[in-house]
Formats: C-alpha cells, structure tokens, sequence
C-alpha cells in the first residue's frame, strides 16, 4: 500500500511501520529504548493544540461499567470480573476487625470491596508487549530476557502516558446504513476511506482512531455481542498505521474480524498492530452516543491504570466535541 498522501516523508520516518518487515517484531524509530510505539507522537504541542479546541459543555463518556457476568474475551479460560465485600456495615458490628468497639461500629458505617479480573475486560487499552512474533515484542524486547516471573519488565500498561489527543469516528455501520455490521465483517481500507469522504473527517498523524461496527448496541447480551465479531482486516489496519494513528480501538471485544481471514495467523491485526507498527488497541470502546449526535472528530482524553508490566489495563477514555470557532 502507497503512502497516504498527507503523510510527508518527515513524519514518515516517525511512523513504525514503514521499517516494518512482515510478520516480524519492529525497530522503533523512537531509539531502542522505547516502550510506547506511536504514542510518542503525543508531546506538549499536540496536547495544547487539541485541548484549545475542546468544547468542554458537552462529554462522551466512551467506557463499559464493570459487572459480574459481563461479556469479555474469556473463552481461553481467562477470568471473569468478579467484586466481593470484604467490609460490610452490619460485618463490622459483628466481627469489630478494627477493634474500635460496638459504639464506633455502630457509629461509624464501614463498606469496602475488592475486584478480581482479567486485564482484558471492559474498555482496556492492549499495550505493546500483549503480542508479538517468535517471541518478540515491538522494538526486539525479548520474552526470554525481559520476561520475568510476574509480569514483563517492559511496554506494559504503566508505561502508557494519558493520551490527549485528536480523535476520528469511522463510523463503518452508518456508511453501509445497518445498525450493526454482519457477523465477520472484514472492514478494510475502503471502508475506511469511503467513511471519511462520507463524514466530511479527515485523518491525521497523531490521531486516534475508533472504529464503529454497532456492536456495542446489544451490549451487554453475550449472544448477540461476542459471537463471530465484525472489526479490522490487515489491510484496514495497515492503512490506518500508515496514516500514523497512535492508537485505534473498536466498540467490539476483539478490534478485528473473527475468525481471521488468515489461516497461519488466528490475531492477524493485533499482532500486525503491536509488534509491527507500535500501535496500541482499544476495545470494547462505546461509541453509540457519538455516532448518534454524528461527532466524526474530537477531542479524546484516556488514561489507563498503571498495573506494572501488566499486557492491557482498564481505561475511562472520554471524548468532546471541537468548537466551530476554532480551526
């Protein structure tokens, strides 16, 4: 695929992905000690830029609630999200753990929880070191060098900084006029183009990029939501890489088709993503409210939770309109 045209050779040397070879782990063009891919792209001016424009009268909230039997990728046996009580107002007066007596328990109405999940589950953030090829990740780190035994010592999740950034809505379901794509639907660079030229949105590098299949409006019913999802084909990720998005999440639970169109590869896209372009993923994204109220372009704020080391972390990204009087 040629080079998007608004992607100068200048900022195609910051962009991963034209040194990429196929099916290989990349060089990052950010030095060998990077941990962040694309996300460098993020740096005061872009911030500063986007955040002038920001219309803060109005916010898209594009985050899932966590619940106990919620959907999510589990089928490989990974767990569930479950929360517990671990204080209870009633417990307390009973067990006095803090050893404050009857009166202060009464007094005093103590509830605390705690939570258990897999670090996939709700709308996450993939950091790079999720996937790779023959053992490397993105920029050559190594499972058997920096792999230790609790979690990888690299490109985790707490190296992700708060992404503040320019946003684009590919809209897919809307341009084809359904409420929600076909089971397995492949979107590809077509559909892609095709949905900026129809939204009036440009695509810039730097920009995060979220990709609307409808799924997100059966949510939460796992038959509906999970099976056979529609997302991202190679080919529509690459050009998304190579117009140098730094992040790109979908409202589904994979980001990509499934199954693969690929029979030697069943993660085709995030593999391609992290290990040979340096793009993070987003995934179980919502964005129903913003493609109702037809917002194509936006200001986007996330920050995942810094779990050390760990492949993916739960974010609360949110989103707000440009302002019209500004450029």
């Amino acid at each position: 695929m040629c080079t998007p045209s608004f992607v100068d050779e200048a900022m195609r040397k910051k962009i991963a992905v034209y040194g990429a070879a196929f099916r290989k782990a990349s060089s990052s063009p950010f030095g060998s000690a990077d941990e962040i891919g694309m996300l460098n792209l993020v740096d005061a001016d872009s911030r500063q830029a986007i955040i002038s424009r920001a219309d803060a009268g109005k916010m898209f909230d594009l985050a899932v609630d966590h619940f106990v039997g919620m959907p999510g990728w589990f089928r490989a046996g990974d767990p569930g999200y479950q929360i517990w009580m671990t204080h209870t107002p009633g417990g307390e007066r009973c067990d006095d753990v803090m050893r404050v007596g009857p009166q202060q328990n009464k007094l005093v109405s103590y509830s605390g929880d705690a939570v258990s999940m897999y670090t996939h589950c709700g709308t996450h953030v993939d950091a790079l070191n999720h996937f790779g090829y023959d053992g490397e990740i993105f920029n050559h780190w190594s499972a058997d060098r920096d792999l230790g035994s609790r979690h990888w010592r690299v490109a985790g999740a707490d190296k992700h900084p708060p992404v503040i950034a320019r946003g684009v809505l590919f809209d897919v379901a809307g341009l084809l006029g359904v409420d929600m794509l076909p089971p397995s639907y492949g979107i590809g660079a077509d559909d892609l183009k095709n949905c900026l030229k129809h939204q009036g949105a440009t695509l810039r590098p730097g920009d995060v990029a979220m990709i609307r299949t409808g799924r997100m409006r059966v949510w939460p019913d796992h038959e509906q939501y999970l099976p056979n999802p529609p997302g991202l084909n190679r080919e529509g990720a690459q050009f998304l890489a190579e117009a140098g998005a730094i992040t790109i999440g979908a409202d589904n639970h994979t980001l990509e088709q499934n199954p693969s169109a690929d029979p030697e590869n069943w993660q085709v896209v995030h593999t391609y993503l992290l290990a040979e372009a340096g793009v993070p993923i987003m995934e179980m994204v919502n964005l129903e409210d913003l493609a109702k109220e037809q917002i194509f372009e936006f200001a986007f704020f996330g920050a995942c939770i810094k779990f050390r080391g760990a492949t993916g972390a739960p974010m609360r990204p949110v989103a707000m309109p440009l302002r019209a009087d500004r450029a």
